[in-house]
């Protein structure tokens, strides 16, 4: 994931505003008990989600992948006043954890959890989305990206982590393994859809972001 020199990322680290006091602790747990914690979208990620929410200033906010729930905490600093993250993951081990740190971050009626299946529950989501942001099994990122665009308004944004995929989408396809070439199919598939306008942010992972046009 790390596409910067060391001192460049630390630079960038350093010039970035600090995350609130409870996303430090969040960020530390999830190293110290949880697998595979570089899933966390971290400091500087974490910053850009809160302040493109900001900027789109939403009312509603799909966020497929929860994890520890350090972006679904992110995304609703920069809520509208009385709107909601609505944030969908399969692991129920994490939910307890989950659960405290939105209490602790004094977020529970921003943000509403949902444990199971995200093709499954997106459907059933009665709202239209200002914001989407998909960081799940890469795999169904295209099916997490069609049922999404049916559901967000035009002008709305969806945003995927992790589409440079440590570097790997450069390979030959017939190098890759599944998940790589689900990410370079997502990519592909966004790069050609008259329905958006996007960009490849190359930070941390890499974000595609998209604006639905019509």
């Amino acid at each position: 994931m790390n596409f910067l020199p060391e001192q460049i990322e630390k630079y960038v680290d350093s010039h970035t505003r600090e995350e609130p006091e409870v996303l430090k602790k969040l960020n530390r747990e999830t190293h110290a008990k949880v697998m595979m914690p570089q899933m966390l979208s971290g400091h500087v990620q974490g910053r850009f989600l809160k302040m493109i929410c900001t900027m789109v200033n939403p009312s509603q906010i799909l966020d497929i992948g929860t994890f520890t729930g350090y972006s679904s905490l992110c995304l609703a600093e920069g809520l509208k006043e009385g709107g909601l993250v609505h944030t969908i993951d399969i692991n129920e081990e994490l939910h307890p954890m989950v659960m405290r740190f939105i209490k602790e971050a004094g977020m529970e009626n921003r943000i509403k959890t949902y444990v199971g299946n995200a093709l499954n529950i997106i459907p059933t989501i009665d709202a239209t989305f200002d914001l989407v942001f998909i960081d799940a099994d890469k795999t169904n990122y295209s099916k997490y990206y069609e049922l999404a665009i049916h559901k967000v308004r035009p002008g709305g944004f969806i945003v995927a982590d992790n589409v440079l995929w440590s570097g790997k989408v450069t390979e030959p396809v017939h190098k890759s393994d599944d998940e790589t070439r689900a990410i370079m199919a997502y990519n592909d598939i966004v790069m050609r859809d008259p329905r958006v306008e996007n960009v490849l942010v190359p930070i941390r992972d890499g974000l595609m972001i998209a604006r639905k046009i019509t």
